[in-house]
């Protein structure tokens, strides 16, 4: 058994309360878990193991939110990062329950996110996407939905748009090889390429 002797606040985090047992620092505590507490008050081995866990949970939690404000990650890209944090198994997954029920991960929502925002910035084909996306984590099933809408013709004449334009003046052979290779290099199926090629090159 320990006795809670100490509920300090700490200088440099206001929200955060140091906790001594028996007399000696034990651990930090974010301020909403610390009013649980009080000086005098008893705690069992279990107690003590259930705060411990609860901060190091609180503080991966407030970590990987800072991670995910860049922009949607993947399940396994935050398990990764969890990973690098040191965390325990139990701990790791405990934080990334709490990201799902607070729908702050979510791989449906993440494919569709990296999907999007390829087709507008860096059109790829599906063999692409699907590669990509696989080294994200995500399962085959909700790929193939993501992908099921995509219209790679439409996308690569996007990814050809620009390119095109740079090669105006270089004799029609040469133009079309350099034109395929770009757009197989970017995952299109040949008979995409071909058309999208057939389209811009005859303007």
């Amino acid at each position: 058994m320990h006795t809670v002797t100490g509920l300090q606040p700490q200088k440099r985090a206001k929200e955060r309360v140091n906790v001594f047992l028996d007399g000696e620092f034990a651990f930090g505590l974010a301020l909403h878990q610390a009013n649980e507490l009080n000086v005098g008050q008893v705690l069992s081995a279990s107690d003590v193991a259930r705060l411990r866990e609860g901060e190091e949970v609180g503080k991966a939690y407030e970590k990987v939110l800072g991670f995910l404000a860049h922009r949607p990650r993947s399940e396994a890209e935050v398990s990764m990062r969890l990973v690098r944090y040191g965390l325990s198994k139990e701990v790791a997954q405990v934080v990334l329950q709490r990201l799902r029920t607070a729908n702050l991960i979510d791989d449906v929502v993440f494919a569709e996110f990296w999907v999007d925002n390829r087709r507008s910035f860096r059109p790829r084909g599906r063999r692409a996407l699907r590669v990509e996306l696989r080294r994200k984590g995500i399962l085959d099933e909700v790929i193939e939905d993501v992908l099921e809408n995509v219209d790679e013709l439409a996308d690569a004449r996007r990814a050809t748009s620009h390119q095109a334009s740079r090669l105006r003046g270089v004799p029609l052979h040469e133009r079309r090889k350099k034109l395929r290779e770009f757009l197989m290099r970017r995952g299109f199926e040949y008979e995409v390429v071909s058309d999208a090629i057939d389209e811009l090159v005859t303007r």
